[in-house]
C-alpha cells in the first residue's frame, strides 16, 4: 500500500480518482490546491504526488518549482485539461516525474504510479543485477531503474530510463519520434510526439553536466534518434 497525494480543484474527478486508489490497496489524501497540498506534505508526507496543473491559488507547476527548490524527491504525475506539448515539456523541466493529459484512463494513472512506487522502492533494495546494460560508459540498471555515467548515478524519470533503455538496446538504429512513444509509453495516452525532444534534451543536459563531449545520443535531421554505436 502506498501514500498518494491528489491534487485537483475538480471535486468529482478528485472521488472519482480516489475511489481507483482505494479500490486498488493505497491511503489516499486529497487537496483542492497547491497550497493546502504543500502543508498536508509537510505534515503527512506521500510516495506520490499526482497534481492538477490549473488550480487557483497555487498552481501545478509552481507547486512543483516550489517543491523541487525545496530538496522534495515525492514522484510527482502533473495532470492537465489542456492537451498542449508545450505543457507537458514545462512540467518535466520544473522537475514532474510523469504528465497525463485530460481526460485520461484510471487504469493508466494506477500504472504510472505503481512504476513510480517500485522505481523508488527498487532504489533502496540490495538485489542482484542480471540485465546490466553498458554502452558508451552509460550503464543502465533495469532492476532498480537506475542509470550511471561511469560511476556516477544520474538521477532520472521512469519515462526517461526507458527512452534510454529504448535507445541503448538499439544501437545505431534511427528511432522516429512515433516509434520511441509507441515504445516507451506502451498506454493509450494520447502525447504530443515533439515531447521527445523534451525528453531527449533532458537526458543530454543530465549527461553533459558530468561529461561535456557526451553525444552517444544522435539527432538524424528529419528521421529521429539513435543511440551511437560503441565497442560494448
Amino acid at each position: 500500500m502506498a501514500r498518494i497525494l491528489l491534487v485537483d480543484d475538480d471535486a468529482e474527478l478528485l472521488d472519482a480518482v480516489s475511489m481507483a486508489f482505494e479500490d486498488a490497496g493505497h491511503s489516499v489524501q486529497t487537496a483542492a490546491d497547491g497550497l493546502r497540498a504543500q502543508a498536508l506534505l509537510r505534515r503527512d508526507g506521500a510516495d506520490v504526488m499526482v497534481c492538477d496543473v490549473n488550480m487557483p491559488g497555487l498552481d501545478g507547476f509552481s507547486l512543483c518549482r516550489r517543491l523541487r527548490e525545496a530538496g522534495e524527491t515525492i514522484p510527482i504525475i502533473l495532470l492537465t485539461s489542456r492537451d498542449d506539448e508545450v505543457d507537458e515539456a514545462l512540467g518535466l523541466e520544473l522537475g514532474a516525474d510523469d504528465y497525463m493529459a485530460k481526460p485520461f484512463s484510471s487504469r493508466v494513472l494506477l500504472a504510472r504510479v505503481a512504476a513510480l512506487i517500485r522505481r523508488d522502492q527498487l532504489r533502496h533494495q540490495d538485489v542482484p543485477e542480471p540485465d546490466v546494460l553498458r554502452r558508451n560508459g552509460v550503464t543502465l540498471l533495469p532492476e532498480r531503474l537506475e542509470v550511471r555515467l561511469g560511476d556516477v548515478p544520474i538521477a532520472v524519470t521512469v519515462t526517461e530510463f526507458k527512452l534510454l533503455e529504448v535507445l541503448m538496446r538499439r544501437p545505431g538504429i534511427v528511432l522516429s519520434r512515433d516509434r520511441l512513444l509507441d515504445l516507451i509509453r506502451g498506454d493509450d495516452s494520447v502525447v504530443a510526439q515533439r515531447i521527445i525532444d523534451t525528453y531527449i534534451r533532458r537526458l543530454r543536459r543530465k549527461f553533459e553536466q558530468l561529461d561535456p563531449d557526451f553525444a552517444a545520443i544522435e539527432t538524424v535531421i528529419g528521421a529521429g534518434y539513435r543511440w551511437a554505436h560503441d565497442d560494448a
